[in-house]
């Protein structure tokens, strides 16, 4: 997991699917878009974080539009030890779903946990990249995935001048291709890419991210995709970072509609080591000073 505002270190990952109107259908387990503004390639300064990625959905399907909220709270720890030159750190996710599907009442529920750890190298010029390894466990909460998978994610950030252009490339395999009630679980890809600038206190720019299932071999299987694009605004409270930002789909393939969601992220240094964090500055670059 990686990954606000000034540019954030963090690599929050988190994940879980929400199923939409067709049952018989399930998505990615890592939800597509939560890395969105977060400069997920760069390192984080040495120290624990707890960040929460909240988001509330509603897709067009018919004949009535379903709704889903996704709630991502995660503690980010960036330890003070490298291997093979780069900054190891770990993340734990713990999501915690509700859905309706058509206005049917509200399923809610805890979704698969996620325990993850990163590799940050700091490659001079504000380039930084990172590759991340975790699994999501198996869980029993029918409405979501439930098998236990495996995730890499592979980032490249740009955080010079004020700036964050990320890109975050999500590939997840499960171990399980169906759940106990038959739904397919097919391996995915995931996309999200963050284009921000800072001005002052302030953040904002376009983002944008995709998804799409990976060829299962399955006849008659109907693989889902999405493409969906936005904007972000951030503010930096000093202690506490908050960011929001609103995706649309402009792309979608047998979700049953396009959807629109709304983001809101929170992000709270716990302990960092004052070495590597300038003043004024919270969870991020030691070289994006205000």
């Amino acid at each position: 997991m990686k990954n606000p505002f000034s540019a954030i270190r963090l690599g929050l990952t988190a994940g879980l699917t929400i199923l939409t109107a067709a049952p018989a259908l399930a998505g990615s387990a890592a939800q597509p878009g939560q890395t969105i503004g977060l400069p997920v390639g760069a390192q984080l300064p040495v120290g624990l974080y707890f960040v929460n990625t909240s988001s509330f959905g509603l897709r067009e399907t018919l004949p009535r539009d379903s709704e889903s909220n996704v709630n991502l709270p995660t503690f980010a720890w960036a330890t003070p030890w490298n291997v093979l030159n780069a900054r190891l750190q770990f993340f734990v996710t713990q999501p915690v779903v509700a859905s309706s599907v058509q206005r049917a009442p509200y399923q809610s529920g805890i979704g698969q946990t996620l325990l993850a750890a990163q590799l940050a190298w700091d490659l001079g010029h504000d380039v930084g990249v990172s590759y991340l390894f975790g699994g999501y466990l198996p869980i029993e909460t029918r409405f979501l995935t439930q098998s236990a998978s495996l995730s890499h994610r592979f980032a490249v950030s740009y955080t010079g001048n004020d700036w964050n252009i990320t890109a975050n490339l999500l590939y997840g395999l499960f171990l399980e291709t169906r759940s106990p009630s038959g739904t397919l679980y097919p391996d995915y890809l995931n996309l999200d890419l963050t284009v921000t600038k800072k001005f002052g206190k302030w953040q904002v720019g376009p983002v944008a991210f995709a998804s799409t299932d990976l060829p299962t071999g399955v006849a008659g299987y109907r693989p889902q995709g999405q493409i969906a694009v936005g904007g972000l605004v951030g503010y930096n409270f000093g202690p506490v970072n908050l960011q929001a930002y609103v995706t649309r789909d402009v792309v979608e393939r047998n979700y049953g509609g396009r959807e629109t969601r709304g983001w809101l992220r929170a992000i709270v240094p716990l302990y960092q080591n004052k070495a590597e964090v300038e003043p004024n500055r919270t969870t991020v670059t030691r070289r994006q000073a205000e």
